[in-house]
Order: C-alpha cells, then sequence, then structure tokens
C-alpha cells in the first residue's frame, strides 16, 4: 500500500495541530484546577491503571485509523520483517540502557544538588534519595515501549499502518516476557511485579477493541456499499475524528495530572529534561539506522517513533505496585505521560520534513 504522501492535503486539524495541542494542555490545566471534583471523578473511572474516559478517547482515535488498514497488506508488511527487527533492537537493546545512562547523569549527578531530600513515599526499608527514585521511574517509562499511541503517530507522519500494526502487536508480545527481567535487572530489584491486568486491559481497550471493529465493519461497509463509497465518503467522515478524539484526551489528562504540575513545577522541569533527551536520542538512533538499511520512509518513520514513545500506564502501575503512589518513581512515570504528545508531535513533523531522504525497499 503506497501513500502519496507529496499530494495528500492536511485538514485543518493537522495543518494547526500544535496550536490545537498547546491550547487542550492549558484547558486541561485550568479545568483540573477550577474543577478539582472533575479531577477526582475522571481518576476513580479507572481499572488497573486504565482509565475508562481515556480508553474511550483512545478508542475514537485509534478506530479511523483501523478501519483504513487493508488487511492483506498486514499479511504481506509481515513477510518483509526488516522494520520489525529494527525497532526489537530499539526498545529492547538500545533504549532500556541509554535510558539508564541519561537518568542518571542528569538526576543523580548533574541535577542532583536542585532534588531535596529524602523519597518519604517509597515502600522499601531505609533511606532512598529522591534523586534514585525519580531515576527508577524513568527506567520504567525506558522498558515500556509504545502498543497504541504510536499508530496515531504514524497515521500523522504517513506512515505504513499495516507495518505499524505489526510492530505495535509484536512488541505488544515481546513486553510480557521481557518487561519483568530487564526491569529488574536495571532496577535491582529480586521480584519485579508485571502489571499483567494493566497489560492486557490496556492492549485489549487501545488495540484490540478497535482493530476488530474497524476490520468487521470495514468488511460489512465495502460488501454492502462497495470500496469507492467507503473511500470517498465513509473515510471522509472520519478524517477529522482521530484528531478529534487526540485533542479531548489531551484535556482529560491535563484535567487529570494539571495539579502534579502546579504543586511540583521544578520536579516535573528537572525529569522532562532527561526524558526530552532520551526520547531524541532514540529516534534519531532508529531512523538513522532505517535509512542505513535502507528502510522506505513509511516504514523508517512508525519504526523510530516507536522506539520514541512510552507505554506510560504499564510504567505508572508498575511505579505504584514497587514503590507506592506517592514515590518520586510514580511522579517521573506522570511527567512522561505530560511531555509524551508534545514531544511526539515534534516528531512527526521532522519525519514529515525529511521523509525525502529515504527511497529504499524493505
Amino acid at each position: 500500500m503506497k501513500t502519496d504522501i507529496k499530494t495528500k492535503k492536511l485538514s485543518v486539524f493537522e495543518k494547526y495541530l500544535t496550536l490545537w495541542v498547546f491550547l487542550c494542555i492549558v484547558a486541561g490545566i485550568i479545568l483540573g484546577r477550577l474543577f478539582p471534583d472533575i479531577a477526582l471523578v475522571l481518576d476513580s473511572l479507572s481499572v488497573k491503571q486504565v482509565s475508562i474516559p481515556i480508553a474511550i478517547c483512545l478508542f475514537f482515535m485509534m478506530y479511523p485509523i483501523m478501519v483504513k488498514i487493508d488487511f492483506a497488506e498486514v499479511v504481506k508488511a509481515g513477510k518483509t520483517p526488516r522494520p520489525v527487527i529494527l525497532t526489537l533492537v530499539a526498545n529492547w537493546l538500545i533504549k532500556p540502557f541509554t535510558m539508564v545512562g541519561i537518568a542518571t547523569l542528569f538526576l543523580g549527578v548533574l541535577f542532583k544538588g536542585w532534588i531535596p531530600g529524602i523519597d518519604a513515599g517509597i515502600k522499601y526499608a531505609g533511606e532512598v534519595p529522591l534523586s534514585r527514585s525519580y531515576i527508577s521511574g524513568t527506567i520504567l517509562l525506558g522498558i515500556a515501549p509504545c502498543t497504541a499511541m504510536v499508530l496515531m503517530w504514524s497515521y500523522l507522519a504517513r506512515g505504513n499502518d499495516g507495518h505499524t500494526l505489526v510492530m505495535v502487536a509484536i512488541n505488544s508480545l515481546t513486553m510480557l516476557f521481557l518487561y519483568a527481567p530487564l526491569g529488574g535487572f536495571l532496577l535491582g530489584v529480586n521480584s519485579m511485579p508485571i502489571p499483567w491486568q494493566t497489560i492486557i486491559l490496556s492492549v485489549s481497550f487501545y488495540v484490540a477493541l478497535p482493530l476488530l471493529a474497524g476490520y468487521f465493519s470495514r468488511r460489512q461497509i465495502i460488501k454492502s456499499k462497495g470500496e469507492d463509497w467507503f473511500k470517498e465518503k465513509f473515510i471522509q467522515r472520519l478524517t477529522a475524528v482521530s484528531i478529534i478524539a487526540l485533542l479531548i484526551t489531551l484535556v482529560v489528562l491535563f484535567a487529570l495530572k494539571g495539579e502534579v504540575i502546579l504543586k511540583q513545577p521544578q520536579a516535573i522541569f528537572l525529569i522532562a529534561i532527561p526524558l526530552f533527551i532520551q526520547t531524541n536520542l532514540i529516534f534519531w538512533i532508529t531512523y538513522g539506522l532505517a535509512k542505513l538499511i535502507r528502510l522506505k520512509y513509511e516504514d523508517a518513520a512508525p519504526s523510530a517513533m516507536i522506539g520514541a514513545s512510552n507505554h506510560f500506564e504499564v510504567a505508572i502501575a508498575t511505579a505504584t505496585m514497587l514503590f507506592g503512589l506517592g514515590s518520586g518513581a510514580a511522579l517521573a512515570t506522570v511527567v512522561g505521560v505530560l511531555i509524551e504528545v508534545p514531544v511526539m508531535l515534534m516528531l512527526v513533523k521532522i519525519c514529515l520534513r525529511t521523509r525525502h531522504w529515504f527511497n529504499g525497499k524493505s
């Protein structure tokens, strides 16, 4: 499936997406500040750290992407493994270790004098420096590859949706086997809990449910209305749905977490710096490797972005189970939520502006 990335026009939502994102972030923070009961109610509507309001938003974000996927292309994508191998290498052999190094350098050395005290919220016995707790939270983010939102980033970057879906599925399965042993090794804990229910629920809500809805509705609509009507009428009506759902998700997220920003702005800023650097580093490493092995742009962009983004629900759940809800580690995972969308949108724009770098065949 070849996407005409040169001639495809941007919708008004996509063209001014940075502005809409900024306005939604501000609106979410103000909403959470002015109406704290709304944040409490939204926060209570969750199952195993999976927010039901966000799950609903993500369904409407993912469904328009899923329904466009021709599953013959998914089968075809599975037969060209180089993009999948690249993203596995980035996610499990590079990303966790660069995260440890960058977080230790900034939070454990350069910023240590600006991070006060002991982490009173940590569950383990003994006194643990707050800086160490922040590092633990960033590590949990670094070992949890994104399994849903990357579909949105790939869509915005005009990537290969079929290949992105294959990479998401394989990374979801890989996380079940590698998450606990790698996390335990990097954190230095003997028995690292796995938030099985969070992983299964998040993958089910964010990927499986919209995938099934997209697959069956696509078949039924094409069968009853024809492929031309599906492409020219139905798909056109869905164009703005994903972007609107993304913007609503931002309002909900920042309404939930805005109080954290207002109460601990210095901590948020200090943690955000190594996370920002790590995200960009992994993106450029993977993007560079994609060019080196001569991937097509449509495969290179999602390969780089699935490595750069994180599965923050799993990271938050694990931090809470290991160290407690009020710990510095849990706060660090929340910062990952707050910077994820703005940073990934920046990388989407970089992809679109550099797509002429790629002319290889996957």
